[in-house]
């Protein structure tokens, strides 16, 4: 029971943290929101576990989206949400056993994962957003499409890359801190 209570609050607290950070940076380039709401996926995978991380990835979008901080189509949630759950579920099979570890064999392993991760996601929703969806969503003009299509290719590789650095960089001190 101990645990359970632990799980759910460190979620919660997790999912509070990145919502805080989605309304505070909201202003600001997405690079910088959407390299710190990966880091924070990362994170929460990492450090409370794979359901945690799966909680927080598929819940997230639609809650960004109910405080007005998401994307404004709700058919665009959907394909956020499992892109962030193939961002985790892929960095637990990758990297779960490395990426605590200090040793260089360790960090490359990790970083590649966490890589294979970040390519998985944008190659996601690329095919499944941009080329797929988007045309089949109604009342979207052009404009609108060639926006959200910007922001959904590339730029998600970038920001899952920059998130993935940081929890590459944050995972062994936080476990360190922790544990103490």
């Amino acid at each position: 029971m101990k645990k359970q209570i632990q799980f759910i609050s460190q979620t919660a607290l997790m999912l509070a943290l990145l919502i805080v950070v989605q309304m505070l940076t909201r202003s600001l380039p997405t690079y910088v929101t959407g390299s710190l709401v990966n880091a924070l996926l990362l994170l929460s995978t990492f450090l409370i576990g794979l359901n945690s991380g799966l909680f927080i990835a598929l819940t997230s979008p639609f809650l960004a989206f109910i405080l007005g901080i998401g994307p404004a189509f709700i058919q665009i949630l959907f394909f956020v949400a499992i892109a962030n759950a193939i961002i985790v579920t892929l960095a637990w099979l990758l990297a779960k056993n490395s990426i605590s570890s200090t040793t260089k064999t360790a960090r490359i392993k990790s970083s590649g994962g966490l890589a294979i991760a970040s390519l998985a996601k944008m190659t996601f929703l690329w095919l499944g957003l941009v080329k797929f969806a988007l045309p089949l969503i109604p009342g979207l003009k052009e404009g609108q499409i060639k926006v959200i299509s910007a922001s959904f290719s590339w730029p998600q590789l970038i920001t899952a890359l920059i998130g993935s650095g940081l929890a590459l960089f944050l995972v062994p001190m936080l476990k360190k801190a922790l544990k103490k």
